[in-house]
């Protein structure tokens, strides 16, 4: 089975997004703006947290999978690409979780 990634994910959600297709959920989503993204993107967020403590594994997968899907739409709005928050991943993991927290700004 051939392997898919975010990556992939997101060439799809930027397809999508500029289709036009009035059958696309990517599409209608991407019409309503960043706050209509955002909005369900804080859903699926607490869906997928619903469903982590209720020990649903099945539902757990599912609903992560709506989450990624809907954060990459939110990226897609908001100008970002994959590669940013990775490299992002990536400069913090250069160093310990704790050293990498106390080195941010406070706010």
């Amino acid at each position: 089975m051939p392997e898919f990634s975010l990556a992939d994910l997101e060439s799809i959600v930027a397809a999508r997004a500029t289709s036009g297709d009035a059958s696309s959920w990517t599409a209608k989503l991407v019409a309503g703006g960043q706050a209509k993204a955002a909005k369900k993107l804080g859903e699926e967020a607490v869906e997928t947290v619903i469903a982590a403590m209720s020990g649903d594994t099945k539902a757990v997968v599912s609903e992560s999978a709506d989450l990624l899907y809907h954060w990459l739409v939110v990226l897609h709005l908001a100008g970002v690409s994959l590669e940013e928050v990775m490299s992002e991943l990536e400069r913090r993991t250069a160093r310990t979780g704790l050293e990498e927290k106390a080195g941010r700004p406070q706010q």
